[in-house]
């Protein structure tokens, strides 16, 4: 069978297990709405409300229906693409994701870059002195930031930057005194296409300065991950047969660890990508609420709170959906990129 074929039916199995997956993770967020204490009725009305007012909302929005009923109903408009409307607001819930998701894209990817290029410069730097003071330093680095808690981390970064210093604002995501710009819904592809356009930059400073401190605070937790994995990988690397046949040819020992060790240890790196969405998510509703960044982490933890069950849902299944995405794209290019991958 040609790797190219064996690729193809490797891909079709991962498609193939998605449907299923997302199945799963919208049965248990559905029964584990409806298990936890509280009712959405005291969430919109409140407790004292007449109890005719409540058991006509309870008709009106359906959750009279018997349980199977209320599911059967959930998973036919979830496969039609419709996922419902919020209790709270009556918005639909795909306009609430939309309106939100960009900001949290913003936020993670923006972290995700800055994780990854201060990760592997620090497990990059201790290599060539294993065991060294560097290297210990970097060890450190790498466990400490990994070990921190999100919202211990943000609100000390919050004191030191935004209260002590007065560098940086302590939240939101746009200057009050100026208005956000209007287009993709990402502030920062927005605010440079409105400097590049009209010479004005106050928009695009506004944006990076409220942007810095959480991205910042989000790219300190995670680069500890980056920087274990390639110091990890690249001493594995190191002592390969691979590269000392390449030492032994009377290669200098920067090349031997640019052009051979490195690509071959960025390799499972590239994998670690892919589990870090993960971790960006959970590390990310902390930090939108500590930070009050209007994105879609911060609009599931209101809706939790105000029991808005179609709004969970929604979120819920769509960055289900995306961290599937994410991590099947990265396991086809790591199978792409490594001829050693068999499937």
């Amino acid at each position: 069978m040609s790797r190219r074929r064996a690729l193809a039916q490797y891909l079709a199995a991962r498609l193939a297990l998605a449907p299923l997956m997302l199945w799963l993770i919208a049965t248990l967020v559905f029964l584990l709405l409806r298990l936890a204490p509280g009712d959405p009725i005291d969430a919109l009305l409140g407790n004292r409300a007449p109890e005719a007012a409540r058991a006509a909302l309870r008709s009106r929005l359906g959750l009279d229906l018997p349980l199977w009923r209320q599911y059967g109903n959930f998973l036919g408009d979830l496969l039609q693409g419709d996922l419902g409307t919020s209790l709270t607001n009556q918005d639909p819930v795909s306009t609430v994701i939309g309106q939100t998701l960009p900001a949290s894209l913003e936020l993670g990817s923006v972290a995700l870059i800055l994780a990854a290029m201060v990760g592997l410069a620090v497990g990059f730097s201790g290599i060539a002195r294993p065991e060294g003071k560097l290297d210990l330093a970097g060890r450190l680095y790498g466990i400490g930031t990994y070990a921190l808690p999100p919202f211990w981390a943000a609100m000390v970064v919050q004191l030191i930057f935004a209260v002590w210093l007065g560098w940086l604002p302590v939240g939101g995501r746009f200057p009050p005194t100026l208005l956000p710009p209007e287009g993709s819904g990402f502030y920062l592809i927005d605010s440079l296409r409105i400097g590049l356009g009209s010479g004005d930059w106050r928009v695009l400073a506004g944006t990076v300065r409220h942007l810095t401190l959480p991205a910042g605070t989000l790219a300190l937790l995670l680069s500890g991950i980056f920087a274990n994995a390639l110091r990890l990988n690249l001493r594995r690397s190191l002592a390969s047969d691979y590269v000392e046949a390449a030492r032994s040819r009377g290669l200098g020992e920067a090349r031997v660890v640019l052009r051979h060790a490195l690509p071959n240890a960025l390799l499972p790196v590239l994998t670690i990508t892919g589990i870090t969405v993960a971790s960006l998510i959970g590390g990310a509703l902390l930090i939108e609420v500590t930070y009050s960044w209007p994105g879609i982490a911060y609009r599931l933890q209101e809706a939790i709170s105000q029991r808005d069950y179609p709004l969970v849902q929604g979120i819920v299944v769509v960055v289900a959906a995306l961290v599937v995405l994410v991590t099947v794209t990265v396991d086809v290019l790591v199978a792409l990129l490594d001829p050693r991958i068999r499937f």
